[in-house]
């Protein structure tokens, strides 16, 4: 599967900071310490309605991250799946009378195109359910070595106990995790399972539903083990961090490492878990059983500048839940035109300071709405001075552009 082009990424003087990254599983903001190629892996889509702005608020937050190690001097290995066989995608391709593979690659392509508006830097490697269905299968083959598996009714489950250290990814009690479980497409009431938060690996043929041969029988692969062996076998363990949504941590990311664990006998699966906030609308959850979803597409064949929503995305810190507004988004625009008439302005602002900041704010746990408080100092300072004697910094329009672009992914 191929991913989306990479924009040009303007290079920086001077070199970027550590970054400096909130991880769940300690509820700390540590350094993060990669090598000189930093790896990271972001859950991807379910592609059967993209991309909204709870997706687009996840992809370029860990675009930032991506941006801070470039400008510190790293190489970035950065995967991403797709889901591109599941539960939901199958039930809205029912719904729908659309062909379940046709939906997926529908809106996958609809993803491409708004992650390429949106200036994200696509993941090196793009990788789809379905095509790592191999992978799969040999992480399966591991865990049953280890002893780490069983049936029910023919379905392969993973136990988790057998990772002496689940359940230290999000850190949750039992009865939270059964209850979370249950509500993000676990099935802890299934007779037969050994441990409710047992969690499918490979699921038997069903009728009317893909399947693929294997080794356990024709079925298709759980949800968990597809990231766990895509993230294996293209970064290795551990990776610098792990990344998505908030929605994610439990139980996706806790049951994909416990695999990864137990597969490998390798701690830690990553040495970061790290997850964006939830973007609400109307006080609700921005999600696809809700229904609430204000899409990007949407947004962009309105005519708002990708530019603009990138820019209402930054105004909030990623760590915090926030409200999707047509206020925020105005404010965002009117942010843009501000710092345009900045940048061509006849005068100038010294550029030095505003990049300092930028960066400071950003390696320090991606605070973006500090960063952009920065520019705008910048552009107030400029607009003041317009046209005014005295002296200029003759490269402040083009070095402000530039930390604009490659530091925010901003095109001014």
């Amino acid at each position: 599967m191929h991913s989306w082009p990479r924009p040009d990424v303007p290079s920086l003087p001077g070199a970027g900071l550590p970054l400096r990254l909130h991880d769940t599983s300690t509820s700390e903001v540590r350094a993060t310490a990669p090598g000189e190629i930093a790896t990271m892996y972001v859950c991807g889509i379910t592609p059967y309605d993209a991309t909204h702005m709870g997706h687009a608020a996840t992809y370029v937050t860990f675009d930032l991250v991506q941006r801070v190690w470039l400008d510190a001097g790293h190489e970035v290995h950065y995967v991403q799946n797709v889901t591109d066989v599941d539960d939901p995608l199958l039930a809205r391709a029912l719904e729908t009378g659309d062909d379940w593979m046709a939906l997926a690659d529908r809106e996958t392509q609809l993803f491409r195109e708004d992650m390429t508006d949106l200036a994200v830097i696509p993941p090196r490697h793009y990788i789809g359910a379905v095509e790592s269905i191999p992978a799969v299968l040999r992480y399966i083959e591991k865990l049953r070595a280890a002893g780490a598996v069983y049936a029910v009714d023919g379905d392969l489950y993973f136990r988790v106990r057998a990772d002496e250290r689940f359940g230290s990814v999000a850190n949750l009690p039992d009865h939270e995790m059964l209850r979370v479980f249950a509500e993000r497409g676990g099935d802890p009431d299934r007779p037969g399972k050994e441990d409710p938060l047992d969690c499918l690996l490979w699921q038997l043929e069903r009728p009317g539903e893909p399947a693929w041969d294997s080794p356990f029988g024709r079925g298709r692969p759980g949800w968990h083990i597809e990231c766990s062996a895509i993230a294996l076998d293209h970064l290795g363990s551990p990776i610098d961090v792990q990344g998505g949504g908030s929605d994610l941590a439990f139980p996706h990311h806790e049951m994909g490492a416990s695999e990864a664990q137990v597969a490998t006998s390798d701690w830690p699966y990553a040495r970061h878990y790290t997850h964006a906030a939830m973007v609400r609308l109307d006080g609700e959850k921005m999600s696809k059983s809700r229904g609430n979803l204000v899409f990007v597409s949407t947004l962009r064949h309105a005519g708002h500048d990708p530019n603009a929503i990138r820019l209402a995305i930054l105004a909030h810190h990623y760590r915090t839940d926030w409200d999707w507004t047509d206020e925020g988004l105005a404010e965002a625009e009117a942010r843009l035109q501000a710092w345009r008439d900045a940048v061509d302005a006849p005068g100038a602002a010294p550029a030095q300071p505003v990049l300092d900041a930028v960066r400071a704010r950003l390696a320090d746990d991606l605070d973006a709405p500090g960063a952009l408080a920065a520019v705008d100092r910048w552009a107030e300072n400029t607009r003041l001075r317009s046209g005014a004697a005295g002296a200029d910094d003759p490269d402040a329009h083009l070095l402000v552009r530039d930390l604009v672009d490659a530091l925010l992914g901003v095109r001014l």
